[in-house]
């Protein structure tokens, strides 16, 4: 086999190509990469977002279980000082 010669303007041209050809597949694996990764962080926004709404549902119905409590609460001391005062 013979060398080429490294300032012929075909085998520069052959190399361009071929580095062209290698940079534009890294190009494509890097493009499908983040792709990947922009659909991943959709997901975790929307499962987010989905854990936001659910928790703000369990704060809504927590309340009235302190407000019951401290009704409950009220009513055994009322009770208890009518059942002290009575006797």
């Amino acid at each position: 086999m013979t060398e080429a010669d490294p300032n012929d303007p075909v085998a520069v041209a052959l190399e361009l190509e071929r580095l062209r050809g290698t940079l534009e597949a890294g190009f494509a694996r890097v493009d499908g990469s983040l792709a990947l990764l922009v659909q991943r962080s959709d997901q975790t926004d929307k499962q987010l977002a989905d854990h936001e709404a659910r928790l703000d549902d369990l704060e809504r119905s927590r309340w009235p279980l302190a407000s019951v409590a401290a009704l409950t609460a009220g009513a055994g001391v009322l009770l208890a000082i009518w059942e002290l005062a009575g006797r």
